[in-house]
């Protein structure tokens, strides 16, 4: 069974939690700080981080970031802050999933049960080629004809999921719940900022657009078309499948 690390300074949550995934039977170990949790992901790799935000010294958010320069471990992070503007923040130091205190056991669970599909079927597939664009959705490598791109592990996920649909029209909630496990459902600004940040990094060297919008629907990932009658695209209404 996975290994699960939480990381908590209040006792109570830490308590909570673990009694929550033990009776799942995961295997878990604590810290209760961030410096800690970094020396037990180091020893010990984890399948599974769950991490909270405010914490005296080193906190989650600043954990992450480090965790994130040397491992690919998911994080769901914990925290009293749930802002769209926070949930940013989290998702750019690299946090996988986010769930604001307070929380049922039961999502808390099935939070962890969603990131640990997400890993198993991330490291089942290959590489991805759309066009001149290529990505590895295990190693978050891509490339652009010859040129690599830089993308962190949210753009990856966004990306990796609109080359899986190539050509499909794909409604905005429908990504959302996809990426982002629903979060953000109803709320279409942390999908056109991270939409904005592929395009950025897609199109830096003045390469042609591939993903385009639809109005009023959402996007979808194709070639810009050439000259003579424009091709409709097929639109996606299938429910997100899991881990997709």
């Amino acid at each position: 069974m996975e290994l699960i690390l939480i990381v908590d300074d209040d006792q109570r949550i830490l308590d909570l939690v673990r009694r929550a995934l033990s009776y799942e039977g995961y295997r878990v170990i604590s810290s209760r700080d961030g410096a800690s949790a970094l020396a037990s992901a180091r020893d010990q790799s984890p399948d599974l981080v769950v991490m909270d935000w405010m914490m005296p010294g080193l906190d989650g958010l600043a954990a992450v970031q480090r965790l994130r320069n040397a491992d690919t471990t998911p994080v769901l992070m914990l925290t009293g802050r749930d802002t769209v503007e926070d949930k940013l923040r989290a998702f750019e130091a690299g946090v996988d999933d986010f769930l604001a205190k307070p929380f049922a056991p039961e999502e808390l669970i099935a939070r962890v049960r969603a990131l640990l599909r997400r890993r198993s079927i991330a490291g089942q597939n290959g590489p991805l080629r759309f066009a001149d664009l290529a990505l590895d959705p295990a190693t978050r490598a891509a490339r652009r004809g010859t040129r690599e791109i830089g993308l962190t592990r949210r753009e990856t996920e966004l990306l990796t999921f609109l080359m899986r649909h190539p050509d499909q029209v794909l409604k905005r909630d429908r990504i959302v719940e996809s990426v982002w496990g629903g979060l953000f459902k109803g709320d279409d600004t942390v999908l056109e900022v991270y939409v904005g940040y592929l395009r950025s990094k897609l199109e830096e060297a003045g390469e042609a657009r591939l993903i385009q919008t639809v109005r009023g629907v959402g996007y979808v990932l194709r070639e810009p078309l050439s000259a003579g009658a424009p091709k409709e695209p097929h639109v996606s209404e299938t429910a997100p499948g899991p881990g997709a």
